[in-house]
């Protein structure tokens, strides 16, 4: 589904991506892990078209390296990025519909609101509050659900347990799970190994802008170089 290959970066004369090489398949939880710092969202944001790429990056089949983000989206890839970048002055209601997908001749959407608001119910009880005044886990909430009301069949998320409490970390975990089972790809960008490991069927680890490790979660709890090395403070 996406394959990416020989992909390099740079942010002026930094030369930050050396050659990232990773693939997600249809259906699949792919973690990709490493320290900060390590090229993690600089891979999803060169993904997204949000940072100049040298490489290849192919949608099913199609290379879309070089394309602008509203393209690519439009083509079946969401992001959600560690920022969060909700409409402050907005509704959680009206978040969720300016992330909506309009579908011409397709049949119903894959999502609905009422499917946000079961994810998450406290979106629900917040549905007429301004999200500026939400607190960060159900800001979190809200740019996970109105990247979904855009029916993306691969969604790439950047740290989205970042300082959350543990309820919430909980709740994010099923969100993605339930992605899995509505056959949405998933290519997490993730520090925290326990929840990766428990739901990814694939990890890469990165270190200085490289792939250093591929495997699964069973491969990665069973190499202690790697975590010691790439992954353990």
């Amino acid at each position: 589904m996406l394959q990416v290959e020989n992909l390099h970066a740079f942010y002026g004369k930094s030369h930050v991506l050396h050659g990232v090489t990773l693939e997600v398949r249809p259906g699949e939880i792919v973690s990709l892990l490493g320290r900060n710092g390590s090229g993690r969202s600089t891979t999803v944001k060169t993904v997204m078209g949000l940072v100049d790429g040298k490489g290849s990056v192919k949608w099913k089949g199609e290379e879309i390296l070089g394309h602008k983000a509203f393209d690519i989206a439009h083509r079946g890839i969401g992001y959600v990025p560690e920022n969060r970048d909700i409409f402050p002055k907005l509704t959680v209601h009206q978040n969720l519909m300016l992330g909506e997908k309009r579908r011409r001749g397709q049949g119903a959407p894959r999502w609905s609101y009422d499917d946000m608001y079961r994810l998450f119910p406290r979106l629900k009880e917040r549905q007429d509050t301004e999200a500026g005044v939400l607190s960060g886990g159900e800001q979190q909430m809200l740019t996970l659900c109105r990247t979904l009301m855009g029916d993306p069949d691969l969604i790439m998320i950047d740290e989205p347990t970042e300082g959350l409490a543990p309820k919430i970390v909980e709740l994010v975990a099923e969100y993605l799970k339930e992605l899995k089972r509505r056959g949405v790809s998933v290519l997490l960008v993730e520090q925290k190994l326990t929840i990766a490991l428990e739901i990814s069927e694939r990890c890469y680890v990165m270190g200085h802008g490289r792939i250093v490790f591929e495997g699964t979660p069973d491969d990665l709890r069973a190499n202690a170089y790697i975590r010691k090395e790439w992954l353990e403070v």
